[in-house]
């Protein structure tokens, strides 16, 4: 039986005897890592994505916070025998290792406008990794999440995963993972599920990190709300949530618009893919879940009932642990 708020993730462990793993988590905002054996997922440390220094900084970075990770689960750095990595994407492939080209994270995109310190059009990531770990697996954090989700969260039923449904984070970015008759969907350079840079409005005064004018991210994502709205009296996405909750209606306005495209883009999925059940999850949603919800619902219920009925919209069963948990699905 389950304590209160927990989760089948949180009774996870490895096999007695077997090699620990090392999992990462590399966000717009944050990375976390941490490290699971026979004790279960342990370690755990974060701290803001390194966005100064050379193409090297990111993956540096990864490695000194698992040195600190193992030593804090009183592991050795050699007794990791794998790597699991759930990063925001896009990825762009150099000599068959993946690079980290997000919009987010690399200034050399959007260019100078966009405001990050940097002129990096992507991060190396797994060629350095590769040099440490005799096992790496590097996804995309949606995908990862996704596996997460049909392994322990919100995309299964009675233990067996969902074989029609997809994951979305709200948080900096957006990001999506998508399963389609049981196959989750990767691509060509394992970028399936990029559709936070598809375009569902004509607004162009929204420039996203990777150069798009009006996409979805650019309107909706976490960091996108602190750059329209702040002029406005909204510095943050968090600002802007508690006004519509104190009854602030301009608030309330910019909260239901925010809401309109997001929907729109998980209609778009639904009908596109035939789905069953999406579960939502990431900071900007997960905070305000409880408001968010019924209105991203209202965006599809009654739109093309053939298509839209019995797709589910739920909360991320794993719940703020979905990253932490989405780099373990990847070697566990």
């Amino acid at each position: 039986m389950l304590s209160p708020g927990a989760t089948a993730a949180d009774n996870f462990r490895l096999p007695a005897g077997a090699p620990p793993v090392a999992c990462v988590d590399i966000g717009g905002t944050k990375v976390a890592v941490s490290v699971a054996d026979a004790a279960g997922l342990r370690g755990r440390l974060s701290e803001p994505t390194v966005r100064t220094g050379d193409q090297g900084a990111l993956a540096a970075q990864i490695m000194r916070l698992l040195s600190q990770s193992c030593g804090v689960a009183g592991l050795r750095m050699n007794d990791i025998q794998a790597l699991g990595v759930a990063s925001c994407g896009p990825f762009v492939m150099h000599q068959g290792q993946i690079e980290l080209a997000a919009p987010n994270i690399c200034g050399g995109l959007a260019g100078p406008a966009r405001g990050l310190p940097n002129d990096w059009t992507s991060a190396w990531l797994e060629a350095p990794l590769r040099q440490h770990f005799a096992r790496v697996r590097v996804e995309n954090d949606g995908i990862a999440a996704l596996e997460a989700e049909r392994r322990w969260g919100a995309l299964q039923q009675g233990g067996v995963p969902l074989a029609h449904c997809a994951y979305v984070t709200w948080s900096t970015g957006i990001g999506l993972g998508l399963c389609v008759d049981g196959h989750v969907l990767r691509g060509k350079n394992g970028n399936a599920g990029h559709a936070g840079h598809s375009f569902v409005s004509d607004n162009q005064d929204a420039l996203c990190g990777c150069g798009n004018l009006g996409d979805v991210e650019g309107l909706v994502a976490g960091n996108a709300i602190a750059r329209r709205f702040a002029a406005l009296g909204y510095p943050s996405a968090a600002d802007l949530f508690a006004a519509g909750q104190a009854g602030d209606s301009a608030a309330s306005a910019l909260i239901d618009e925010l809401c309109r495209v997001m929907g729109r883009a998980l209609y778009n999925l639904i009908v596109t893919l035939d789905l069953q059940r999406i579960s939502i999850g990431g900071s900007v949603f997960w905070h305000h879940r409880a408001l968010l919800l019924p209105k991203l619902q209202a965006q599809i219920q009654g739109k093309l009932p053939s298509l839209t009925d019995g797709c589910e919209l739920l909360s991320a069963g794993l719940g703020e642990r979905v990253g932490d948990y989405a780099a373990l699905a990847l070697v566990a």
